[in-house]
């Protein structure tokens, strides 16, 4: 049986007036819709699908892809509301369920929500749920610091804002780490700053090493050169200003200039940086020194 939710590399075994017929390893066929079919698709051809279930309950193909998958956290919008539950939309002809049972909260029509996404061990389907405690944990940690990760911002405290790592793992984003707009439903690159001896993780937006400080040169250099070559922020600046004028800390603002200004892309006084205009490589900020 297919599992709705997932990915699935199937072959086309038939054409139908319904559409093509794909089929596994196994033999078993799914429907792929003839509004998915391409014209230069021919018997024998791999596709890569989505499988969810329709209407009828039936395993269906489709090409398009979801806002989210099974085993996935995502931010969806509530589409409409029933005794029964909520259905949110995933971007998918069929909204997607989430049963009264998996409300931890009230959910209202028109608003977001941070869900995770899971297959039905019964039914095959894919629905969703609110309590998410039940399959975001961390218990047994799958990162390290240092490590890039994918999050998705779930809550806001005093503290900063909670949010899920891989799909998998609670995080923090402190905010005295965070130098930008931050908001619950946006999705990052983010970078284990360390892990507590109770498993806690704190994650910066910050590329840690010299790939993140090159990362920062470079953006700098483009608000020089967007800038007629200046810049108001330097040395004396206040971390107030330079995060005004830059969107960084002071702390990465520093290593950015004194990265630029060791390669001879930039010259620096006081509260005021700008690009050397007889500099040869001011689009090499990835150079050896």
């Amino acid at each position: 049986m297919y599992k709705g939710g997932h990915y699935y590399s199937l072959k086309i075994n038939r054409s139908t007036a319904n559409g093509q017929y794909l089929v596994d390893e196994e033999g078993a066929e799914v429907l792929l819709p003839r509004r998915y079919v391409s014209p230069e698709s021919q018997e024998g051809d791999t596709l890569r699908v989505f499988v969810y279930y329709d209407s009828e309950d039936r395993p269906v193909a489709t090409t398009e892809t979801p806002l989210a998958a099974a085993d996935e956290a995502a931010f969806l919008e509530v589409t409409d509301k029933t005794v029964h539950g909520v259905f949110l939309n995933w971007g998918l002809p069929k909204d997607l369920f989430l049963p009264a049972r998996n409300q931890s909260y009230r959910m209202d029509c028109g608003k977001k929500y941070v869900v995770y996404l899971y297959t039905d061990n019964v039914t095959g389907r894919t629905v969703a749920t609110a309590r998410l405690n039940g399959f975001i944990r961390n218990e047994e940690l799958t990162v390290a610091p240092g490590d890039e990760t994918d999050i998705l911002v779930a809550q806001e405290n005093r503290l900063g804002y909670r949010v899920i790592v891989n799909n998998r793992h609670w995080g923090m984003l402190y905010h005295n780490q965070i130098f930008a707009p931050v908001a619950v439903g946006d999705r990052y690159k983010a970078y284990v700053q360390r892990i507590t001896e109770d498993n806690r993780i704190d994650l910066t937006l910050q590329q840690p090493g010299y790939d993140g400080v090159r990362e920062s040169a470079e953006k700098l250099l483009a608000l020089l050169r967007s800038g007629n070559g200046t810049l108001e922020a330097g040395d004396d600046s206040t971390p107030e200003r330079v995060h005004e004028l830059t969107g960084m800390s002071k702390k990465t603002f520093k290593r950015s200039v004194g990265f630029l200004l060791k390669k001879g892309l930039i010259e620096a006084a006081g509260e005021r940086i700008a690009l050397k205009s007889a500099s040869p490589d001011t689009d090499k900020t990835s150079s050896d020194a």
